[in-house]
């Protein structure tokens, strides 16, 4: 543990410092690596188009997730990490311009700078390193012999299982919490949020936005990359669902 007392500022990853869903990339990059099949990827895929657009509720954003590590069950870890050479530089490209700067503001302050995901601790640690941050927390899948179980280790890293992780961060590199920042873009993250003199809403959903109005927590808006971005990651959302679509029919049609 450090001895001198320190302040940190924790990001959400999905709509706060990129504008869609990480789980839809490495899911994505996943599929192309013949790691889930193609109905659970359209599945994802429209789950990731509706995350894009209007949000997504607690319970889809867990089952991708969900999906994803138990596709990931009896793959070796170093076969997921190979996945960064294409799952990186797609995130990387991402990352709202706002965001980048958000996160040099803190470090140049003396502040720690951490990633706080849902997504598999494969993606977010690599990412918070090429970003230049302090650190990665995200969900850890249970690992023997250098292959998954499609358990997880630990908790799952989403709503208060953040807060704990935070936590435990903190305790172990001697943060003040009362002193630190926090942004996120969703109700489910609330719990970590509260935990921090400083909470952010991104870009918010309804209740949050409502939630941070009645606390008096700053609502900033991030503008998507570029109005071009946007659409044409939703064709190729859409693309890939047609392909996963045809490819199950015609799966179906040859067992018939």
């Amino acid at each position: 543990m450090t001895n001198t007392e320190t302040t940190a500022a924790f990001f959400d990853l999905d709509r706060t410092l990129i504008a869609g869903s990480s789980a839809f990339v490495f899911g994505r990059a996943a599929y192309d690596a013949g790691l889930i099949r193609p109905r659970d990827f359209a599945t994802d895929a429209f789950a990731a188009l509706k995350f894009r657009l209007i949000g997504s509720s607690d319970t889809s954003c867990r089952n991708v997730r969900e999906r994803i590590l138990e596709a990931a069950g009896g793959s070796t870890q170093s076969d997921l990490l190979a996945l960064n050479e294409v799952v990186l530089p797609e995130l990387l490209g991402l990352i709202r311009p706002e965001a980048r700067a958000l996160i040099e503001q803190h470090r140049n302050a003396g502040r720690e700078t951490w990633i706080v995901s849902a997504s598999p601790i494969e993606i977010v640690e690599p990412l918070a390193i090429a970003l230049e941050m302090t650190g990665g927390i995200g969900t850890r899948g249970e690992v023997e012999d250098g292959v998954y179980t499609g358990r997880l280790a630990g908790p799952f890293c989403y709503g208060p299982g953040k807060a704990e992780a935070i936590v435990a961060i903190a305790a172990e590199r001697n943060i003040n919490l009362a002193d630190s920042w926090s942004y996120s873009d969703s109700m489910s993250d609330v719990p970590m949020m509260e935990l921090v003199g400083n909470a952010v809403a991104v870009n918010p959903d309804a209740q949050l936005s409502a939630l941070a109005r009645s606390r008096g927590w700053p609502i900033v808006v991030f503008a998507q990359r570029s109005k071009m971005l946007a659409r044409r990651t939703t064709t190729i959302t859409v693309a890939l669902i047609g392909m996963a679509i045809t490819y199950s029919l015609g799966a179906r049609s040859k067992r018939s």
